[in-house]
């Protein structure tokens, strides 16, 4: 069978003949065993399939004793038998008995046998069973050989699935166990409050014809549908319509590389070509493809698993005719999307009128469809894990996106709490409403200054959505990483001037790129990313310096976007004054380079930096001088200054960003900028939150950048605090020997007043 593609088209067609036999399902299992194993020359095939108590009961055996067959069960995880079935993924070995996981099991008589290699049997995404082959010598099975067991896998998962063998009903829960009540605790995705009823994201279809009569016409099948899902995706990135594709362009443009990848439509006309038909052989592929990426050291190459998974699910319902009956208009008004995942895609099939809440199964924050979700303001919880398990069509929902609770079919004393929650939402959104064209100024009479962070041209209708004073941060990267390849001048250009554009006399910084550590473009080699700390690693203003062309393509495009107007462009990651004169002077050069070509500069330049390295804040001194402004960069100052990565839950939380060493050390900055006239901002998590905002102006910040959603909040806060008596109030805490000061300053905001 190894290297040829009429073994398995030979054991698909015999297996086809055996399944269309009147007889008995145990019948039928018993004589493929016997196929699999002459046909891929071995000297055992077993067929373990699931219990509802999550063990798995050898069924069907060539090779082993047939007394074993129905008494010897193993547990998902025990032996190598569970190791596949807990982890949903292929073994090979040329020796299982040398494997530390290897289980013995005496009435068996396996251990004459020394090579294994088994695969999964799944359903629908779900583990039933385990299709094993084994030798007695020690031999290596091939790529091919592994690849023909998972595609003979996927032909007995169609026999278990007759219900004859095993009910897979029996592998749910008890139905009395899923009316109850069900709360999971998940991550924030999008802030917001929903409740409303369960829609059951449909994005897999169900594949019933398995194996080809024609290969040939299997063949023009497949490639016709994906010209045609090619053509669709073409027809979202055209349409005019602002409320749907037009706003997510980039994402979209992702999506389309995938799309027309070569190597996609190669695996699935290979998979064709060994006896599937076209829809067996994308769902085989996109199994294959869900594997790889799943083992991926790289969260962001595991993101775009779930837009392959889109791609692979439209393809699907291009060849059977399935609609997504979901998202094609039948929405309850209060719709709230339960699913594992889904691409940015079928987010946007989704009449957003009516959706008011997502939960994932999966999902990260920086996966294309969060991005979209937050821009359309959609509450959102991801890694809510079983969610699926424990829910129906309809059931009643809460979802919580500030704290990443979700509640289903939640009593009548939650629904009641989290209804007057969210009447409360909404007056303090009508009382952010009243202040939104109100200036931020302290009792005592202080401006302070209010911007927005953004990223994307969704993002700046926020800017005066919010009533914010300017963009304190536009993230540039994030262009940059939903694109398919690297931006062109012009594109990057058309943004810049959006962005100028939509800030008007309003001021608009602009970071430039910070690529690496957790942000990968999927268009660079990854290779030169694999690093034992990606954090500290190669990033942001050091792959600006080294690779200087692709710095100055950017700076080229802002200056020419600026052209006649302000500009303001700071650099990231910087860690000593000699990094920052490198890159200012790039933006000379490019200014030289304009002035050449006689072609209009920006009226007006600034050059700052972030303050996100420590070791940059022992440098003030000769840095100051240098630069126009600083932007304290909060997430990554702290996660340095505790040495704490804030993104492992173990550590993220261990110090808490209201402690004196925090406080203290902010201060100290503050003062020397203030000492040489240099305007001071800070762009961070905590800048958004009222207490913590309230620390920051305490501390002397009076400009600080946040989520757009954050502006009302503090702007109440601001202009409910009298900020002199608090800095008075602080300068007594800095020296505390405590872990945070967050009990006393909720304290002084309390006895003063302060709405936080």
């Amino acid at each position: 069978m190894a290297g040829s593609v009429g073994g398995p088209r030979v054991l698909l067609r015999r297996l086809r003949e055996v399944m269309a036999e009147p007889q008995a399902a145990q019948k039928r299992l018993d004589k493929i065993v016997v196929l699999i194993a002459a046909n891929m020359v071995a000297e055992v095939c077993s067929v373990y399939l699931m219990r509802p108590t999550r063990e798995l009961e050898l069924f069907a055996t060539e090779g082993l004793k047939p007394s074993a067959v129905h008494k010897t069960r193993l547990k998902v995880g025990e032996g190598l038998v569970g190791d596949i079935a807990a982890h949903a993924r292929p073994l090979n070995l040329a020796d299982a008995q040398s494997h530390p996981g290897f289980a013995y099991r005496p009435e068996t008589g396996e251990e004459v046998y020394k090579s294994l290699m088994g695969v999964p049997i799944l359903r629908a995404g779900r583990v039933v069973g385990v299709l094993v082959v084994q030798n007695r010598t020690k031999r290596n099975y091939t790529e091919e050989e592994v690849e023909a067991l998972q595609t003979v896998a996927m032909v007995l998962a169609e026999v278990v699935a007759a219900g004859d063998l095993i009910n897979l009903q029996e592998l749910d829960e008890p139905t009395t166990t899923r009316r109850r009540p069900f709360h999971v605790k998940g991550g924030s995705f999008a802030e917001g409050i929903a409740l409303g009823h369960a829609v059951l994201h449909e994005p897999r279809v169900h594949v019933t014809k398995l194996i080809a009569e024609d290969v040939d016409v299997e063949l023009n099948r497949l490639e016709q549908a994906v010209y045609e899902l090619r053509g669709s995706i073409d027809d979202m990135l055209e349409t005019e319509d602002l409320s749907h594709a037009g706003e997510h362009r980039e994402v979209l443009q992702a999506y389309r590389m995938f799309a027309n990848d070569r190597g996609w439509l190669q695996r699935m006309s290979e998979a064709v070509r060994t006896g599937l038909t076209a829809e067996a052989a994308v769902e085989r592929v996109q199994n294959d493809t869900r594997a790889r990426l799943q083992r991926a050291a790289d969260p962001y190459l595991r993101e775009r698993l779930h837009d392959f998974d889109d791609l692979a699910n439209r393809l699907l319902r291009q060849l059977t005719g399935v609609k997504l009956s979901s998202a094609s208009g039948n929405l309850p008004n209060d719709a709230i999307v339960i699913a594992r995942n889904m691409g940015p895609a079928e987010l946007l099939d989704y009449d957003k009128e009516r959706l008011r809440g997502l939960v994932f199964e999966e999902g990260a924050q920086n996966a294309h469809v969060t991005i979209v979700a937050r821009a359309l303001g959609i509450a959102t919880v991801g890694r809510a894990e079983a969610i699926l398990d424990h829910i129906d069509q309809g059931d009643a929902i809460i979802v919580d996106g500030d704290a990443g609770e979700v509640y289903v079919r939640p009593s009548q004393d939650i629904i009641d709490s989290y209804s007057e929650k969210a009447r409360f939402r909404a007056r303090k959104q009508a009382q952010y409403e009243a202040i939104r064209h109100e200036p931020a100024i302290t009792v005592d009479g202080k401006k302070i200054d209010l911007y927005v962070n953004a990223g994307l041209q969704v993002d700046l209708r926020h800017l005066h959505e919010s009533g914010a004073e300017g963009i304190g941060l536009f993230r540039t990267e994030l262009q940059f990483m939903v694109a398919s390849k690297l931006p062109s001048l012009k594109d990057q250009i058309e943004l810049y001037s959006a962005v100028l554009d939509a800030a008007g006399d309003k001021p608009a910084v602009f970071r430039t790129l910070d690529i690496g550590g957790d942000k990968m473009l999927p268009y660079m080699d990854m290779a030169a990313f694999k690093e034992e700390n990606p954090a500290l690693g190669w990033r942001a203003i050091r792959i600006g310096l080294d690779r200087p062309a692709l710095l100055r393509h950017q700076l080229r495009a802002l200056l020419t976007a600026a052209a006649g107007r302000s500009l303001r462009v700071m650099f990231p990651m910087v860690a000593e004054v000699a990094e920052f004169k490198r890159a200012r002077s790039l933006v000379d050069k490019e200014l030289a380079r304009l002035a050449k070509f006689g072609r209009p500069a920006p009226a007006k330049i600034e050059i700052g930096t972030m303050l996100e390295v420590p070791s940059l804040v022992w440098q003030l001194d000769t840095l100051l001088p240098l630069v126009d402004f600083v932007s304290v960069g909060s997430n990554d100052l702290l996660q340095f200054l505790f040495a704490a990565d804030r993104g492992n839950p173990r550590v993220a939380n261990r110090y808490d960003l209201l402690s004196p060493a925090v406080l203290g050390f902010l201060r100290s900055i503050v003062v020397k900028c203030r000492a040489q006239g240099v305007p001071i901002t800070l762009c961070g998590e905590m800048s958004g939150k009222p207490l913590e905002a309230m620390a920051l102006l305490g501390v002397g910040f009076r400009r600080v950048s946040m989520s757009p959603a954050a502006i009302g909040p503090v702007k109440m806060m601001t202009r409910s605090l009298d900020v002199g008596s608090l800095e008075s109030y602080m300068e007594e805490l800095y020296a505390l020997p405590v872990s945070s000061l967050r009990e006393q300053l909720n304290s002084f905001a309390k006895d003063h007043r302060v709405v936080v």
